[in-house]
């Protein structure tokens, strides 16, 4: 299903909510009903038994705080098990927003940020697609840890033409080689990330890691932005 087309009931994006707050439940559940490619399928402040109900949602979208207690744990229990989770939290610190990237959050909301963001967010989150909201763009973008793989020019190169929205087989026409060559490099890439012990499962996740360690600068995604709206989120430039 392409960003922007009509859906069925049965391509609709399913979307699961937990918070323990029920105003911010029925708020997400407004915005998302806005558009009719999402559909909320299941609510609550447990998540067991939310997910029990619908174990296969498109989209978990988690609070991080649950009942005074950090959802970090369970984000990477979820994330490992191949649930696209995207956090939305109050806490806006950069560890926090790291930590919940680094546990294989999909993305990270936070709670001031607009209705644009979210949805965006939601839609291309069930599409392995990346969108940086503003809180996840400035945590990312001022990382500057030292756990950085080394990826070679033309690793680079394949994925940062990846991150601009193109098909494996449009970035293998770009870059004069093979689609097998062009998912080689990302190959390598995830297991040059899981070695360093910051597995990148998804694009969302790899878009964040490559951004954060310096390998991919702010204007290049920027440009890809400008190209390409519906795609993903404008990111900052530095100071």
């Amino acid at each position: 299903m392409s960003v922007g087309a009509p859906a069925s009931q049965q391509d609709r994006i399913e979307v699961v909510i937990v918070d323990d707050q029920p105003a911010v439940i029925e708020g997400i559940r407004w915005w998302l009903a806005a558009d009719s490619r999402l559909a909320v399928v299941s609510t609550g402040d447990d998540l067991d038994a939310v997910l029990a109900e619908h174990p296969r949602a498109d989209v978990v979208v988690l609070d991080l705080q649950l009942h005074g207690r950090s959802m970090i744990d369970k984000v990477a229990e979820l994330s490992n098990a191949g649930q696209r989770v995207v956090v939305y939290a109050e806490a806006t610190d950069a560890d926090t927003i790291l930590a919940t990237l680094d546990a294989g959050a999909v993305a990270f909301l936070a709670k001031h940020e607009l209705r644009e963001d979210f949805v965006n967010t939601v839609l291309e989150a069930a599409q392995d697609r990346p969108y940086v909201p503003p809180a996840m763009a400035g945590a990312i973008v001022g990382d500057r840890r030292a756990d950085r793989p080394e990826l070679s020019e033309r690793e680079r190169e394949a994925l940062l033409l990846w991150f601009q929205s193109m098909s494996r087989a449009s970035v293998a026409r770009r870059m004069g080689i093979s689609q097998r060559t062009v998912d080689e490099y990302v190959r390598r890439a995830r297991i040059k990330y899981a070695q360093a012990g910051r597995p990148a499962q998804t694009k969302s996740a790899m878009l964040a890691r490559a951004v954060a360690d310096g390998l991919l600068h702010p204007p290049h995604v920027g440009a890809e932005h400008e190209e390409a709206p519906d795609s993903v989120g404008q990111l900052p430039r530095p100071p």
